[in-house]
This record gives structure tokens, C-alpha cells and sequence, in this order.
């Protein structure tokens, strides 16, 4: 005892006594230092190990998952937190603000698949849940899943995230990783893709499975809302649309208006206007995608057939006057006019406007050169009135592709010929005299002759022909033509002078009589009168004569009757003393008796 008192006398009288004092403070100070560590509430720490007794080979070095040397992947909130000194060390960042998205860059995880873009997320893992991603199975590089806006505390040891004006990751950021803000950047990456104003967004996808061969557009998915484990909600989970069967590059379905959170890693998107079908117009569909028609092409349709609606083809039913959202990588969609169009065969005069790029139907079209009978040469100017059926159209595009096409290449020569060889049957004079019976046989021509192609001809109207350039011989003949139009209106003239002159005669006549008509009426009133009155006095003598011949016809008849009774009585008397003198005769033995 004494020997230790000894030598603690000894140490503290020691100069090196105070050195050691202040090295065993100065240790006890930085233990302490390492064992607690403060985070403000703005801030998170991410957790480096920089040693362990555990050599095992880790597979996703630097993170330390298995108690290994390296970053922890759970992050330390705001507050006091403590550590074993000198094998931990804390690196405090600042929360992440997301103003609208971000993106998430992998250091390490499951390598990608041959052929994948993005990393696959881990069913039910939190963002900020580095451990859970890498226990479920996360894969390295770019993700698909994205950051919304909010504040966070990633783990950027393990992850990069990527905003529009910085990267935020542990270390210094790799090449990588500035060339996704710059392609994201370009991309309008960070902001949500809002659709408006009778907009469309046609997606392109970057990731998920190639198209099939023969394929040029990606078919729809995932578009019921019933079906949650597939319902994408407009590309807006990659997890769902690639469960559901869907497939990389440009897509048929589209985007409507809406704001729409997309990663443009995953899939961009190009914006156009709606398709607008004016009325008066129906809207053909030619479709580039969906099932073959197993329609078999038989004599009737051997030209060509259109397909029921949802196959490749042209569609049999065509889209009425409205705005589409139409895919125009999807589908061609060509205008066809349902009223009726008026096309001329007139030098510098075109009908309306009736195609979108302003163009019109007839701008091809000139007047008809032909020769008459007579070696006439003259130019025949032609307006015609057709008109397309609404249930017709898609078989009109189906064999000609387009309006224009079937008026300059089976219209025009049609009407042509048909009037070259109208005009080499008439003289100029009877083609000019006939000009509208020659427009009723046109039409009915071509009514015929069109309706194999269901075009219907409505009108033909044939101007007036004008002779060739450098020809002077039609004038010459046009003043033959008027000279025996004048002739022929004289001719008129003078018959309707005939006739207005026995009119005026006539007229004369009914005015003298209307002029003596008092007179008349009065003499006409006088013999009535008289013929009344002898009628009225024949009436009353007749009468009288009647009630005197009726009183002698009564008087007549009482005589008659008078004698026909004295006639009876003595009638009657006779034969009683007939009958006594019998009676009496037979009292007395008979009539012979009476005899003897």
C-alpha cells in the first residue's frame, strides 16, 4: 500500500502528469463527441460504418445491409441520436423539396434485364425504404418509379435524385447521371404533361417488351378501371402497363385533356391537335393497327373491302361531323363531303373550297375540247352536281383513296368521252339547240355509269360552247343562228299580233254591248214582266176552268149514280115479281099445271 501511495506521489509531481490530464480529457471529450449526435429538423444523416469484424463479401457494396462495413441504409431523422464512437460517422444532408418530380437513380441493386431501360420497384416499398428496396429485390440504374412533389429523405448513398436544378446524391455525381437531367430537360421532364384546348398526347414508350413483328403501333391496355392489378391510369404506372401486357414504342392509345405525372425516362409525349370532322362531312378511317379482317375478298369486293370497326383497314362506318382523339400514327382519317359538291369543267372558275389544304376538288379540271359533226372545233364549259352518301364513302375511298383522284383520273375522262362522242353526233347548230336534251341524256348516263362506283350525279348543266383559239368560222355560224332565231320570233311576233287583233276585236264587240246593256236589261226585265203576268193570268183561267170542269165531272158523276140506283131498283123489283110469280106457280102444281 504504502509503495502505490508511493507512487501516485511520484506520478503526480511528475511534469508529465498535466500532459496527460488534458490527452485523457481530450479523448473522453471526442467519445463523447461520437457517441451523440444532434440533427436539426431540417436536415437527416445518412450513416457510414467505417469498420466491422464481418469480412463476408457484400453484394451491394458500399451499402452495409449485412452488419459489413459501409453506408447504413436507414437515414437518421432530426434529434439526438446515439453511436459507437469511432466506427460510425454521420454525414448530414439536407431534406430533398420536390417541387413537381424528380428521378431515382440506383447505385447498386439487381442488374438490369437484357433488353430493360428502368429498374423495376419493389412491390409495396416506401420511397425513402432503401433497405426494403434492396431487400425486395431492387435493381440498379435509372427506376421507374418517380418523386412528387414533397420533401424527403432519400438515401443518397444509395440512390441519385435527379431534379431540374440539381443532383443530389452522397458523392460527386457520375456522367451518367448528367446526361439523364440533360435528356429529361429536353423532354420537359420535370413538369407534369398537361393536355388542353383540344389537344391530344400521343405517347411514346421506352420500356417494356418490342413490338411484335408486322406491328407499327402498340395496341391498347390496361384501360379498364375495374381491373386494378392492370389499370395503368394513362401510362402513369409502368408496373401495371407492362403487367398488363403492354409493349415499348409509339402507342394507339392516347392522352386526353388532363395533367398527367409521367416519367419521360419511361415514356414521352408528343402533343397535336384533336381531329375535327366539319360538317356537312364524314370522316373515313384508315386503320393501321387491330385484328385482320378474316373476310374473305370475293368477286364483289375483288377491287378492294372495307372492315368492321376495330380491324385494319377501312373502316365500313365512318366518323360523323365532331372532334376525335384520334391517333394520327394510328389511323388516316380522309374527308369526305356528304352534301352535295359542284365540279366545273371552267377555265379559271373552281368550285368552294372542300379540301382542308384549301385545294378544291375541280382545280384540275379544264373546259372539254370536242369536234361536232360539221368539223366544228369548240369547247364545251361543264358544271356537274354529285353527291356522296355518308354509308358510301368508305367504299369510295376504299377504290379510289381519294376524292381528287376520282375526279381526275375516272370522272374527267369519263365526261370527256362521252361528250366528244355526243358532239360528233350533232352539228354545231343541233348541239347548241339541244344543249339542255343533251344535259338530260348526260345525266342519265352518268347516273348509270357512276352508280357502280356509288357516286350519285345530281345535275348536269352544259354552258354555252366557245370556239376553239385562233377558230372565227362558229361566229359565222352563230349569226346564221341568230338570223333564224330572229326569223322565228317575228314569226311569233306576228301571230301574237293576229291574235291580240281578233282579241281587240272581240274586245270591241263585249264594250258596245256592255253600252246598250241597260237597254237591254230593261226589255229583257219587260218581257219578263209580261211573260209573268200572261203566265200568272193562263194560271188563273186555267185554274178556273179546272174547278168548273171539276164541278161538272161531280155533277156527272152524282147523275150516274142516281140513275145507276133507279136502274137497280127496278132491277131489283123485276126480279122479285119474277121470283112471286114463280112462287106462285109452284103453289099450284107447277108451271105446267098452270098452264092447262
Amino acid at each position: 500500500m504504502s509503495d502505490l501511495s508511493s507512487l501516485l506521489g511520484f506520478l503526480v509531481e511528475h511534469p508529465l502528469y498535466d500532459a496527460l490530464a488534458v490527452v485523457l480529457l481530450a479523448l473522453f471529450g471526442a467519445v463523447l463527441r461520437g457517441s451523440f449526435v444532434y440533427i436539426p429538423n431540417t436536415q437527416y444523416g445518412i450513416v457510414e460504418r467505417r469498420w466491422s469484424a464481418r469480412r463476408t463479401r457484400e453484394p451491394f457494396a458500399p451499402m452495409a445491409v449485412n452488419g459489413n462495413a459501409g453506408f447504413l441504409p436507414e437515414v437518421l431523422r432530426g434529434g439526438w441520436h446515439t453511436l459507437q464512437p469511432f466506427q460510425y460517422v454521420v454525414h448530414k444532408r439536407s431534406l430533398i423539396g420536390i417541387d413537381q418530380i424528380a428521378y431515382l437513380v440506383a447505385r447498386v441493386g439487381r442488374p438490369l434485364e437484357s433488353g430493360q431501360a428502368l429498374g423495376e420497384w419493389p412491390h409495396d416499398v416506401a420511397v425513402d425504404d432503401a433497405r426494403g428496396f434492396l431487400d425486395g429485390g431492387g435493381q440498379a440504374g435509372p427506376q421507374r418509379r418517380i418523386l412528387r412533389s414533397g420533401t424527403y429523405a432519400i438515401n443518397t448513398a444509395l440512390f441519385a435524385v435527379i431534379t431540374e436544378d440539381d443532383i443530389h446524391h452522397l458523392d460527386a455525381a457520375k456522367k451518367d447521371d448528367a446526361q439523364f437531367q440533360a435528356t429529361l430537360l429536353d423532354r420537359a421532364g420535370f413538369q407534369p404533361v398537361v393536355i388542353k384546348d383540344d389537344r391530344i398526347g400521343i405517347v411514346t414508350v421506352q420500356d417494356g417488351p418490342a413490338l411484335q413483328h408486322g406491328e407499327i403501333i402498340a395496341p391498347t391496355v390496361g384501360t379498364d378501371a375495374a381491373n386494378p392489378d392492370h389499370f395503368h391510369n394513362s401510362f402513369q404506372n409502368i408496373g401495371r402497363f407492362l403487367a398488363a401486357g403492354g409493349r415499348r414504342g409509339r402507342q394507339e392509345q392516347v392522352l386526353v385533356e388532363g395533367t398527367y405525372f409521367l416519367n419521360r425516362l419511361f415514356a414521352t409525349v408528343e402533343v397535336t391537335g384533336k381531329r375535327r370532322i366539319e360538317i356537312g362531312t364524314v370522316g373515313v378511317i384508315n386503320s393501321f393497327v387491330g385484328r385482320e379482317s378474316d373476310e374473305a375478298i370475293t368477286a364483289e369486293n375483288g377491287r378492294g373491302r372495307t372492315v368492321e370497326v376495330g380491324n385494319r383497314g377501312i373502316w365500313r362506318r365512318p366518323l360523323e361531323p365532331g372532334k376525335y382523339a384520334i391517333n394520327p400514327y394510328a389511323a388516316e382519317v380522309v374527308d369526305v363531303p356528304t352534301t352535295n359538291f359542284q365540279l366545273r369543267w371552267i377555265d379559271g372558275v373552281v368550285s368552294a373550297a372542300a379540301i382542308p389544304n384549301g385545294r378544291s376538288y375541280d382545280d384540275a379540271l379544264r373546259e372539254i375540247p370536242v369536234i361536232t359533226r360539221d368539223a366544228f372545233e369548240i369547247l364545251v364549259p361543264l358544271s356537274i352536281v354529285a353527291h356522296i352518301s355518308p354509308v358510301n364513302a368508305p367504299h369510295v375511298i376504299q377504290r379510289f383513296s381519294q376524292i381528287e383522284r376520282l375526279v381526275n383520273q375516272t370522272l374527267d375522262p369519263f365526261v370527256s368521252s362521252y361528250f366528244k362522242d355526243t358532239a360528233q353526233r350533232n352539228t354545231l347548230l343541233d348541239f347548241i339547240e339541244r344543249r339542255v336534251e343533251i344535259g338530260k341524256e348526260a345525266l342519265a348516263a352518268m347516273k348509270a355509269r357512276l352508280a357502280e362506283h356509288r357516286i350519285e350525279i345530281e345535275e348536269v348543266m352544259i354552258g354555252t360552247p366557245r370556239p376553239a383559239p385562233g377558230d372565227t368560222r362558229m361566229e359565222a355560224m352563230l349569226e346564221q343562228l341568230r338570223a333564224r332565231q330572229l326569223a322565228r320570233e317575228e314569226q311569233k311576233t306576228f301571230a301574237d299580233q293576229q291574235e291580240a287583233a281578233t282579241k281587240r276585236k272581240a274586245l270591241n264587240e263585249q264594250i258596245a254591248l256592255a253600252e246598250q246593256q241597260a237597254g237591254i236589261t230593261r226589255s229583257e226585265l219587260s218581257i219578263c214582266i209580261a211573260e209573268n203576268e200572261g203566265a200568272a193570268e193562263t194560271a188563273r183561267k186555267r185554274k178556273a176552268a179546272d174547278g168548273i170542269r171539276v164541278m161538272a165531272e161531280a155533277e156527272g158523276a152524282a147523275e150516274t149514280a142516281r140513275k145507276t140506283r133507279a136502274a137497280e131498283g127496278i132491277r131489283v123489283m123485276a126480279e122479285a115479281e119474277a121470283y112471286a110469280a114463280k112462287a106462285r106457280a109452284e103453289s099450284f102444281g107447277g108451271t105446267e099445271n098452270l098452264m092447262r
